[in-house]
C-alpha cells in the first residue's frame, strides 16, 4: 500500500474524527462481517492487516488453517452518517483477505471478482455494472409480513412513512459517496427500489453490500423492517436486482455500434450469447436462495427463459432505450438476478459468462418479439429457448456440472456454495409447510 494512501485514509480520520473503523469483508453467501478497531491502530492495520479466526466465517478456513489477514482497501474509506455521536465518529473500509502465506484468500468473494476484472483487464476492457434494487419495508422481521402501505407501481402514497424512509436512505447513501439514479415505489404492497449510478464493478460491488446496510440501518431507525427476501409476499411481485452492464474499451461503449439496426456491436451479441448460454449453470449465484425461485414464475414480470429482447421487460435480458448521443448509457439489463446474492460472485459469474461468449464468438439468437412463457413447449423448443432452474435443487445441479462456474469461483468457494445449498435443500425438503397442512390435513 502507498504512503500516500495511509497519509489519505489517517487525515481525514483525524479530521472527522472517527473513534473506530469497520473492516468489512462478505462470506460466501454475501453476509457481510467485520471487526473493529479503534483508530490508534488505523496506521498499523493499513500497513498490516488485521489478523481473524477465518474457520468461523460461512465458507473460509477450516481449523488447521483458520489464521487470517483483513487489509483494508483505503478507497473504500467512509463516515457512517448514523454512527456519529458525542464520542467520535465511526468509519468502514471493505478489506482484501490473505491467508497466512500472504496469499489471497481464494475464498474471499472479493478476490473472486477481482481474478475475474483482470482477465478482462487483459483483453483490454473495463466491467461496468448499474444495478436496480428492489425490497420492502415490513413493521417486523418476524411472523406474517405485514406491510405498510398497499401503493403500487410509481405510486405516491401522501403521509406514507416509506417516503421519508426512502428518502432518507438515499441522502444517506449520497453522504457516504454512493450516487443513487432515482427511488420510487415499486409494484407491490410496501415494495420499493432505489436504482444506483454506474460504476465499475469492483466498486459496485462494494457500495451494494454498503447500500444492503443503509437501508436496513435507516428502516430501523424508524421502527420498521427492511428486507431484500425475494418473494416475501404471496401474490404479489418478487424483489429483484436488475443488474445493467456494459464493457468499455478505455472510455469508449464496446457494446454500442451506430451502425448496426439494434446499436449493438459484435462483441456485445457475442457477450449476451455467452450469458444466455451460461445462465442455467450460474442462477445457484444469482439466486441461491429457496424463495429465489418463488419469484422466478410466469405472471410477475420476472424471466423464467433464456431470452433477449429489446425494452421488452418478459425477458431475461433487454436492451433499454437510450437517448443518441449518450452511447455510454447503452446497456444490457440482465433481470433475473435478486438482491439477495453476493454481489461479488454475481458480477463475477456474469462476465465470465459474457467473455465466454466473447473468446468463443458465440451466435446471438433473434431477440423475441414474443413472451416465451406463452409458447408452447413444442415452441421453444424449436427456437433453442432454455429455461431457467425452476428451484433450488434444480440450480444446484446445474452448477455441479458447469467447467464455468468452477473456474470463475474457484475449487474452494464452488465445492463450499454446493455444499451449503444443497445443506438448504435437505432441510426444504423435510419441512411440513403450511401449503401442505392447508391443503392435505383434513382431506387426506
Amino acid at each position: 500500500m502507498q504512503g500516500s494512501d495511509i497519509d489519505y485514509v489517517l487525515k481525514v480520520a483525524r479530521e472527522n474524527q472517527v473513534k473506530f473503523i469497520r473492516l468489512c469483508f462478505t462470506d460466501i453467501l454475501g453476509f457481510q462481517k467485520y471487526v473493529a478497531v479503534t483508530v490508534s491502530r488505523l496506521e498499523e492495520v493499513l500497513e498490516h492487516g488485521a489478523s481473524f479466526d477465518g474457520s468461523s466465517i460461512e465458507g473460509f478456513a477450516r481449523r488447521e488453517e483458520s489464521d487470517m489477514r483483513a487489509f483494508p482497501d483505503p478507497s473504500t474509506f467512509r463516515l457512517l452518517p448514523w454512527r456519529r455521536n458525542e464520542h467520535g465518529a465511526v468509519a468502514a473500509m471493505f478489506c482484501d483477505i490473505q491467508d497466512p502465506e500472504g496469499a489471497p484468500y481464494q475464498g474471499d468473494p472479493r478476490y473472486v471478482l477481482r481474478r475475474t476484472l483482470q482477465r478482462a483487464a487483459k483483453l483490454g476492457f473495463t466491467f461496468y455494472v448499474g444495478p436496480e434494487l428492489e425490497f420492502f419495508y415490513l413493521k417486523s422481521g418476524r411472523g406474517r409480513p405485514e406491510t405498510l402501505d398497499e401503493g403500487g407501481y410509481f405510486d405516491l402514497t401522501p403521509q406514507d412513512l416509506a417516503n421519508d424512509i426512502r428518502r432518507d436512505t438515499v441522502l444517506t447513501l449520497e453522504q457516504m459517496g454512493i450516487d443513487v439514479n432515482c427511488s420510487h415505489h415499486e409494484a407491490a404492497h410496501s415494495q420499493h427500489e432505489i436504482d444506483l449510478r454506474y460504476a465499475d464493478a469492483l466498486t459496485m460491488a462494494d457500495s451494494v453490500m454498503a447500500f444492503r446496510l443503509v437501508v436496513k440501518e435507516i428502516a430501523q431507525r424508524y421502527g420498521v423492517y427492511a428486507t431484500f427476501m425475494p418473494k416475501p409476499l404471496q401474490d404479489h411481485h418478487g424483489s429483484g436486482m436488475h443488474i445493467n452492464t456494459s464493457l468499455f474499451r478505455g472510455s469508449q461503449n464496446a457494446f454500442f455500434d451506430a451502425d448496426d439496426p439494434q446499436r449493438l456491436s459484435p462483441l456485445a451479441r457475442h457477450y449476451l450469447a455467452g450469458v444466455l448460454r451460461h445462465i442455467p449453470e450460474i442462477t445457484l449465484v444469482l439466486n441461491q436462495w429457496i424463495n429465489s425461485y418463488k419469484r422466478l414464475v410466469p405472471g410477475y414480470e420476472a424471466p423464467t427463459f433464456a431470452t433477449w429482447a429489446l425494452q421488452n421487460r418478459a425477458d431475461l435480458i433487454r436492451i433499454p432505450a437510450f437517448k443518441l448521443g449518450r452511447e455510454e448509457s447503452f446497456r444490457a439489463e440482465l433481470r433475473s438476478p435478486d438482491a439477495a446474492c453476493n454481489p461479488y460472485l454475481a458480477f463475477a459469474c456474469i462476465l465470465a459468462a459474457g467473455l465466454d461468449g466473447i473468446e468463443n464468438e458465440y451466435e446471438l439468437p433473434a431477440p423475441m418479439e414474443r413472451n416465451a412463457a406463452e409458447l408452447s413447449d413444442e415452441e421453444r423448443q424449436a427456437l433453442g429457448i432454455r429455461s431457467l432452474p425452476q428451484d433450488l435443487h434444480e440450480a444446484i445441479q446445474l452448477a455441479r456440472k458447469s467447467d464455468l462456474l468452477r473456474r470463475t469461483l474457484g475449487e474452494h468457494i464452488f465445492s463450499k456454495l454446493i455444499e451449503n445449498k444443497q445443506l438448504d435443500w435437505g432441510r426444504f425438503r423435510a419441512r411440513v409447510t403450511d401449503f401442505e397442512l392447508d391443503e392435505y390435513l383434513a382431506v387426506l
